[in-house]
């Protein structure tokens, strides 16, 4: 495929064919290398998103950190397990302002400290947002409730608010989390974790309890809700732009995976 160049104003145009609107309140995810050659590269693309939503409009992306986990739980496959209990011992506490996003994208990792964004406290779950409810959908993001009902995304969906992929495909739509949360299906567990962080001044390592996801199935749910369900599409560049009522994919992810899950 030739590959493309996309201007700002291009972003700007395809955000409104797919049903971007001023006021809206919306989940991103980028692959800014799907789009061909943006011209500005990150910048243009939040700029773009900021301009289309407007000062009432909100939009939140995922800032996970997830290497601050524990070594067992392969996140640092490329390291000797020897070495598993040192990084546990000096991997450096998470804080919001300085820790780098984990393969977000070029994007997300610029959005993390636009001026205006906040982000949420989780040390390896985070998300970032920008506009009217960037405080309320960031704030008090527990450990253990990374995607249930007053995490983030379960804060967008009482804001019944949308999702955008940009260049990418289901499997890195992190609001169908919310649905592993609500679904009851056989397999479904807890599972314990571990993060650096600060705790009364000193740093730790914490371990904490959470609900065990994968994501596996995702790009499957997103395939049999685009035949049930409305969705936007529109190409810019080398890549497509998907968008969606949040609430609509979550109701739906829910009676998925109760159906077919094991």
């Amino acid at each position: 495929m030739e590959r493309k160049i996309v201007l700002k104003e291009d972003i700007k145009v395809a955000l409104e064919q797919v049903g971007v609107q001023s006021g809206q309140a919306i989940m991103v995810h980028t692959s800014l290398s799907s789009l061909g050659f943006v011209c500005g590269g990150a910048q243009m693309v939040i700029e773009a998103l900021i301009e289309s939503v407007g000062e009432e409009g909100t939009i939140m992306m995922p800032t996970q950190s997830w290497k601050n986990l524990d070594p067992e739980a392969g996140v640092h496959w490329e390291e000797p397990k020897e070495w598993w209990q040192t990084i546990r011992d000096n991997w450096p506490a998470y804080d919001k302002d300085i820790t780098p996003t984990n393969t977000m994208g070029a994007v997300a990792e610029m959005f993390r400290k636009w001026p205006g964004t906040k982000r949420s406290d989780h040390p390896a779950r985070s998300v970032a947002a920008w506009g009217k409810q960037a405080e309320y959908l960031t704030r008090n993001h527990d450990l253990s409730n990374i995607f249930g009902e007053d995490s983030p995304v379960g804060k967008l969906y009482a804001l019944d608010g949308y999702v955008l992929l940009i260049g990418v495909d289901y499997d890195k739509n992190t609001s169908i989390h919310l649905a592993d949360v609500r679904a009851d299906y056989p397999s479904k567990h807890m599972t314990k974790e571990s993060s650096a962080i600060m705790e009364n001044g000193n740093r730790v390592w914490k371990t904490y309890e959470t609900l065990y996801v994968d994501g596996e199935d995702f790009c499957d749910i997103g395939k049999a809700f685009e035949k049930e369900c409305r969705v936007e599409k529109v190409m810019l560049g080398n890549g497509t732009l998907t968008f969606m009522k949040q609430r609509e994919l979550v109701d739906f992810a829910v009676r998925w995976i109760e159906k077919y899950r094991r």
